[in-house]
């Protein structure tokens, strides 16, 4: 398996990049907030990587059926099977992302397991343990952190492993946050281990009818485990911000703040993720961002020690999935 595409003849262009950074305001405010916090630099290959995720994830969740989805998610195995192969893809934006792979060497192991967790969401995926559900969140958003870290670059490469927690501590807060509205859709993400201890085991079963009231309670003690669970794994995220380029670790550090600000708001109404979708203001996101400068400021006396240099990434090339464990446990 190749982890780097062949040099494509074909340069997306200014289109391409402006279409990703379009993508990402329209999608994301939270992330659009954290990317202009990047550097120049890095800016504009962050927002190709998030726009390619994002068209993982619209394939299968805005489908039309079942077999829509499931020929969408072939369609993008065939396209990331040209990313790497080389072969210049029409579309701006794949274009763009075969470009960024290419320059920061991004590899295939990555976009290849977030399509597998997408195989998962459209499988109908029951989650039996809790090491089932990591695995889902290391697949939709560990690589993600992985992806982002060849892109931002860092100085130790131990530090792809604190990337993947974070993403899979954002992952984990999204979850709880969107019980109500996964479980409209048909899905379930709690693990039925987690559902048993909270005395709602087999609550899976009651999906296509509306959300039963007596196991409100139990549902509750899930989401506030979960969350301490995705603050542990937010720790681990923490610890690699050190060696990101300070720029770098401004922006990472905002979208981890912001989304732990999205399990504050859970924990204050109770764990009761069934009482309208948590949010935060753009006031509290405003003093987040204060809050992550000022963590960079204190950072700046060791900072300015040890300068930021990219760690060579290269021995990475070949991930394979065997490899998922060491980045998924804490």
């Amino acid at each position: 398996m190749i982890a780097a595409p062949a040099p494509s003849p074909a340069p997306a262009g200014p289109a391409a990049i402006d279409l990703c950074f379009e993508t990402i305001r329209r999608h994301s405010r939270s992330f659009a907030l954290a990317s202009r916090l990047l550097p120049r630099g890095s800016r504009a290959a962050a927002a190709v990587v998030y726009t390619w995720c994002r068209r993982a994830d619209d394939t299968v969740d805005e489908a039309a059926s079942a077999g829509d989805a499931a020929a969408g998610l072939q369609r993008l195995r065939s396209e990331l099977e040209g990313v790497y192969a080389g072969q210049p893809a029409a579309d701006l934006a794949l274009r763009a992302f075969a470009e960024v792979v290419r320059r920061h060497g991004v590899p295939r192991f990555a976009p290849e397991e977030l399509l597998a967790g997408m195989a998962m969401d459209l499988d109908g995926y029951r989650y039996a343990r809790m090491d089932d559900l990591l695995l889902y969140c290391f697949r939709v958003a560990g690589t993600v952190g992985l992806m982002m870290s060849h892109v931002l670059g860092v100085s130790d490469a131990r530090a792809l492993r604190n990337a993947s927690h974070l993403g899979i501590a954002m992952q984990l807060t999204n979850i709880c946050r969107d019980v109500a509205e996964d479980w409209e859709r048909g899905r379930l993400y709690l693990p039925e281990e987690l559902l048993a201890r909270a005395g709602i085991g087999g609550l899976g079963e009651r999906l296509g009818r509306p959300f039963p009231a007596e196991a409100l309670p139990g549902l509750r003690s899930c989401v506030r485990e979960l969350l301490g669970l995705a603050s542990r794994y937010y720790a681990s995220g923490d610890a690699g911000l050190a060696s990101l380029h300070w720029r770098s670790a401004l922006s990472v550090r905002t979208a981890r703040l912001v989304y732990a600000s999205i399990g504050r708001t859970l924990e204050r109404r109770g764990h009761d993720p069934l009482r309208g979708r948590a949010v935060v203001s753009g006031g509290r996101k405003a003093a987040l961002v204060g809050r992550a400068a000022a963590s960079a400021l204190a950072e700046w006396p060791r900072r300015a020690m040890h300068p930021f240099r990219r760690a060579d990434l290269r021995a990475l090339a070949h991930l394979r999935p065997e490899r998922t464990n060491d980045l998924v446990r804490l």
